[in-house]
């Protein structure tokens, strides 16, 4: 290549991976895989090498991936937290080690090989005993203050039997169980899925209410003593942090030579997807911290450790028709029908293409010859066209104007990138739609369970959710293997269901951005369905906590003739649209107040507590600052306790809060 055509592939690379790192660090969004990402870095590197003149100072590969916050929120790091090179191959890995070897001369040692943990980087300070901060690795000298969502996470300890300073670091994960319960309920929300764990993860960290961040579910893995370094091994720190509390992965080898660094790799291939996290490499790290700091570092990267990671499992097929899904929310996804192709040890024929969005950047279209991924359980997906197989003439893809299940027209709100289909009657919708309406904290229809609801709807006994209160006994009893008993037993249930009031029914609606906290700050202001449909958006957006585009959602929804119809069929069958519950409180003993709940609340759940906070007028926050007005404390108080008392903030048991609220 001559040096002005290396001089713009160069440049059309930094931007490029500027753009992903923006993306990735930023917005918690993915749009390639990391195997790809990394052949643009190991391109440009190459290209730098070949032509010096072309490196530069900012260059992506001499930085660690993030950008550094603000300095008003930023956190020095007392040592840089670097970012690893990577191998892909064991003859890769094996190149490593010669080098590792090469540059220790004569000091014979041997590795410790680590799962490589697909989650945040976090590093954690302890000062005296007690985690004093948390921060994110940044761009590996300053990172992101995270410590209250840090103290969210049960996982990582609050006090550690180690008296004076040390930080230490690893990694914050989603679990695939809880990763897979956040996007149901997301979904059941009608908010944005999220595409895999580590954004997940990462989105999860930055959120400005830590409750929700413990909501969650995050795990962690601690693998690192930054400060101080008197342990002798690597295999030495992760004992030592084990023993202090922290969180260890089991599945960790000290090795005495690359033969079983290898073997372990090979180990792993496979059976890594048995584990209840993601991980798609190993971690070998020279054990003797003495080698360690022999070895030294690059401006990016230690020398004494390398990631290896599993290659995707990918394959080339074509793509033979571009169909669009409607899932329950309403949103459209566009998915690849494909020549079958084995990857992994099945046979694909579909592909997810995400969103119109993504489709469009990789301009997929059908005849497309295309590169197809998949990485353990997640759903296969096209990465890339080679568009040198392209057919001549082949017309871009679009996104259909009406809905292809119902025929009604489609939207897409501004800032969005999802395309949605908002008729609630949506035959596409509507088989999900049932099964939420029927959910424990919706309608709560015990025996009504996603087995049954597929029957029912294949027998066209069901339809929508008011065709629930249509079911009849006898029809229920003839079903096989459901029996006399089985079906009194279920219409008994959906008959208790028509008292469940306005709150649990507006939440079963699954009406977009309206959870069940919304639903029960709605029911309480409106009290009545009818009150709430003829509700203008200003006084929507009276209720506490109801923003302009929750407003906007019930507006919508609410407008729409055939969710009126839905709404009419149900009041008709019994189901009540009123609130039982108490009013809303316009004046109480807690009016104007701001109460925050930590540990194990005598006598009554969490939930209860807040409950009966907010019927006292009172507003339940997740976390402590100098607008808080008490703290209730319980058993086992963590964090915020400690917090109130830093700040003054008055700190109450929930026998005096219950005195404060006007209850014996």
């Amino acid at each position: 290549m001559d040096p002005a055509r290396a001089k713009a592939r160069a440049e059309e690379l930094r931007e490029e991976i500027e753009r992903h790192n923006r993306l990735y660090y930023g917005e918690s969004r993915i749009e390639v895989s990391d195997a790809e990402y990394d052949r643009r870095m190991l391109e440009l590197r190459r290209l730098e090498e070949e032509f010096p003149e072309l490196e530069t100072p900012d260059s992506p590969t001499r930085r660690v991936g993030g950008k550094a916050p603000a300095e008003g929120d930023a956190v020095v790091h007392a040592t840089p937290m670097l970012s690893l090179d990577n191998a892909y191959s064991i003859e890769e890995l094996a190149e490593w080690d010669a080098r590792a070897r090469k540059l220790a001369v004569a000091e014979p040692f041997g590795y410790v090989a680590e799962l490589k943990i697909d989650g945040l980087s976090i590093a954690l300070r302890y000062e005296g005993g007690r985690l004093a901060r948390g921060a994110t690795r940044g761009d590996g000298f300053r990172g992101e203050d995270v410590t209250a969502n840090v103290r969210a996470i049960g996982s990582i300890p609050a006090e550690i039997p180690e008296r004076g300073s040390i930080e230490v670091r690893g990694e914050v994960y989603f679990p695939r169980r809880a990763f897979e319960r956040l996007n149901r309920r997301r979904e059941e929300a009608g908010f944005p899925i999220f595409a895999n764990p580590r954004n997940a993860a990462s989105g999860s960290m930055r959120l400005l209410d830590p409750a929700e961040t413990g909501r969650r579910g995050l795990d962690a893995w601690m693998y690192q003593i930054a400060e101080p370094e008197s342990d002798p091994s690597q295999g030495a720190v992760l004992e030592r942090l084990r023993g202090l509390g922290f969180p260890v992965n089991p599945h960790y080898r000290v090795c005495g030579d690359f033969e079983e660094v290898a073997a372990f790799v090979e180990e792993w291939r496979e059976k890594r997807r048995s584990l209840d996290f993601e991980t798609d490499g190993v971690v070998v790290k020279v054990d003797p911290r003495a080698v360690q700091r022999k070895l030294g570092q690059t401006a990016k990267s230690p020398r004494w450790a390398v990631a290896f990671k599993y290659p995707p499992e990918e394959a080339f097929t074509v793509v033979r028709a571009i169909d669009v899904q409607v899932g329950r929310t309403g949103v459209l996804t566009p998915v690849a029908r494909l020549d079958p192709v084995r990857i992994g040890g099945t046979v694909v024929q579909r592909a997810t293409l995400h969103n119109y969005e993504d489709l469009t950047r990789k301009d997929v279209r059908v005849g497309d010859t295309v590169a197809v991924e998949k990485g353990g359980d997640v759903i296969p997906k096209v990465t890339r066209v080679l568009l040198d197989r392209r057919p001549p003439d082949s017309p871009p893809f679009t996104m259909p104007a009406a809905c292809p299940a119902c025929g009604e027209a489609v939207v897409r709100e501004e800032g969005e990138v999802a395309t949605r289909c908002v008729n609630a009657s949506c035959p596409a919708q509507v088989r999900e739609s049932v099964r939420h309406f029927a959910a424990r904290k919706a309608m709560d229809v015990e025996g009504l369970g996603d087995k049954l609801v597929e029957k029912l709807f294949d027998e066209k006994m069901l339809t929508d959710a008011a065709s629930i209160y249509d079911l009849d006994a006898g029809r229920l009893a003839a079903l096989e293997r459901f029996g006399e008993k089985s079906a009194a037993n279920l219409m008994a249930q959906i008959e208790r269901s028509k008292g469940s009031g306005l709150s649990r029914l507006l939440f079963a609606l699954g009406i977009r951005h309206v959870g069940e906290k919304a639903a029960r700050l709605l029911a309480r202001r409106f009290r009545t369905i009818a009150a709430l449909a003829a509700a203008p958006r200003e006084a929507l957006m009276a209720v506490p906590e109801i923003g302009p585009n929750t407003a906007d959602a019930i507006r919508s929804w609410f407008e729409r003739p055939s969710n009126a119809a839905l709404v009419e069929r149900l009041l008709a069958h019994g189901v009540s649209g009123e609130e039982s519950g108490p009013a809303e409180p316009s004046a109480g003993a807690l009016a104007g107040k701001t109460v925050v709940l930590t540990g194990t609340i005598e006598g009554v759940t969490r939930e209860e507590a807040a409950a009966r906070i907010e019927q006292a007028g009172g507003k339940v926050a997740g976390s402590v600052s100098k607008k808080t007005s008490f703290v209730v404390a319980g058993e086992n108080a963590g964090s915020k306790l400690d917090r109130a008392r830093a700040l003054g903030v008055p700190v109450r048991t929930w026998p005096e809060a219950l005195r404060e609220m006007g209850e014996s």
